[in-house]
């Protein structure tokens, strides 16, 4: 049985902890605050002081943090897990960060001889709970395959998709998705309502057709009831949309879309909704059009 090492520990990260502790493995936990921690060492795992203990003791460690320079600075940072580097560690981000910068962390990690896999997950809070998370994975796919039966803890799709970064590049495409998809659907629910027509029925009429997706099935029925809470923060989705844009810069790829899906996702949190869900940039449409979806 591998040993496991999950570092992050917030709305997604402590759920995927708890699966992956549900599965048998010995589980090895650290975070920046405390109640985390204490909730899951109840439940059986062991608390660690700092990433490079965590490190020391697994064969597999996990890091899901915010961006980029919390990624950097745990992994290769002081006290971070390439202080306690062993021969065999793999070491899995499914943090959403840039593709140069994990391509940059494998590297390094190489030096040591640890194996790096980029492994951001799609899903939001509930595939984190219910374990059923999409994983997309850069990396080495002998590592891949050691780490398997922790993957299948924590997700129902585990897609190698290439090399060091390669987990990334397709996080960022599944972004630029998400992100299309969320100002759609509130632009299609403040037209209806504004148009004169009950936006819960247009969603019926149209969700069996062409226009059905995920985004379509589930998010709706949240909003209907007033429910703007995450699943996943709008101010991470912008942040997600940053790394996007530079990434494309840095490939000279054109992304008009995106670029006018992030503008109204940066007036979300201008306009104080950071916190509120991604779904909740209907609110920024809300308030263009002078109309709300519930009146």
């Amino acid at each position: 049985m591998l040993k496991v090492g999950y570092i992050g520990l917030g709305l997604m990260g402590k759920s995927i902890a708890r699966n992956i502790l549900k599965a048998g493995f010995p589980l090895f936990v650290h975070n920046r605050s405390r109640a985390a921690v204490d909730e899951l060492v109840a439940e059986g795992a062991v608390a660690a002081s700092t990433p490079a203990v965590v490190a020391a003791q697994v064969d597999v460690v996990f890091t899901n943090l915010p961006d980029t320079p919390d990624v950097e600075k745990v992994i290769l940072g002081e006290r971070g897990i390439i202080e306690g580097a062993h021969h065999g560690l793999i070491c899995v981000d499914n943090s959403t960060i840039k593709p140069g910068a994990a391509r940059m962390i494998a590297e390094k990690l190489a030096e040591r001889n640890v194996s790096a896999l980029d492994a951001p997950v799609s899903g939001g809070d509930i595939g984190a709970r219910n374990g059923t998370l999409t994983i997309m994975v850069g990396g080495d796919a002998s590592a891949l395959e050691k780490a398997m039966p922790v993957f299948l803890a924590m997700g129902k799709t585990v897609t190698h998709v290439g090399d060091a970064g390669a987990g990334q590049v397709a996080k960022a495409a599944n972004q630029i998705m998400v992100a299309a998809q969320m100002v759609a659907m509130g632009e299609l629910l403040v037209f209806a309502k504004k148009a004169g027509v009950d936006p819960r029925k247009v969603v019926d009429a149209i969700k069996g057709g062409a226009a059905q997706c995920w985004t379509l099935d589930v998010k709706p029925p949240r909003l209907f009831d007033g429910n703007r809470n995450p699943g996943f923060k709008a101010r991470m989705q912008l942040k997600d949309l940053r790394i996007i844009q530079e990434t494309a810069k840095e490939y000279d790829i054109p992304i008009s879309g995106t670029e006018a899906n992030t503008r109204l996702f940066q007036q979300m949190i201008d306009l104080g909704m950071g916190e509120l869900d991604n779904s909740a940039v209907v609110g920024v449409i809300e308030k263009l059009a002078g109309v709300e979806i519930l009146d």
